[in-house]
């Protein structure tokens, strides 16, 4: 179970972040997770959003260059050690993590990861072997 995470390259400069956010405003595009890693030049901002392929496509004709990545969300307990139990099950599988970004609902003791993996289909089967719930696109939205 994997969901679509929407990467766009944004330039470094002022009012670059608030003009993407202007696109996904003006066509009713939620996000749900937001990541963003800078260089001096650049930024890549990861989300995960309502409508990826919407988005995408908008986002595009706009002018930036985007990308949909498949990831998994996991949802972990919100607490110290919630996030080492999901590292450890990985590392111990040689289940190699890119990167990873995590989120907070104000109403459950639950914390949820986005996981960019090498190997998504074997990542999935050894975290529900460990009983590490996979989270779908829908119940992010749900949260």
């Amino acid at each position: 179970m994997t969901i679509n995470q929407l990467s766009v390259f944004v330039e470094n400069k002022i009012g670059s972040l608030v003009d993407v956010t202007k696109t996904l405003y003006e066509n009713e595009i939620d996000m749900r997770t937001l990541s963003v890693a800078e260089t001096p030049d650049f930024g890549v901002l990861r989300a995960i959003v309502n409508d990826p392929e919407k988005t995408a496509r908008l986002l595009t004709d706009a002018g930036y260059v985007c990308k949909l990545t498949p990831v998994l969300a996991v949802a972990i307990d919100d607490r110290p050690g919630g996030m080492y139990r999901v590292l450890q099950t990985l590392e111990q599988h040689s289940i190699n993590l890119e990167y990873t970004y995590a989120f907070v609902t104000r109403t459950t003791d639950t914390a949820y990861m986005v996981l960019r993996v090498a190997d998504n289909e074997k990542a999935i089967q050894v975290l529900q072997e460990q009983n590490i719930r996979l989270v779908s696109a829908q119940e992010v939205f749900k949260l």
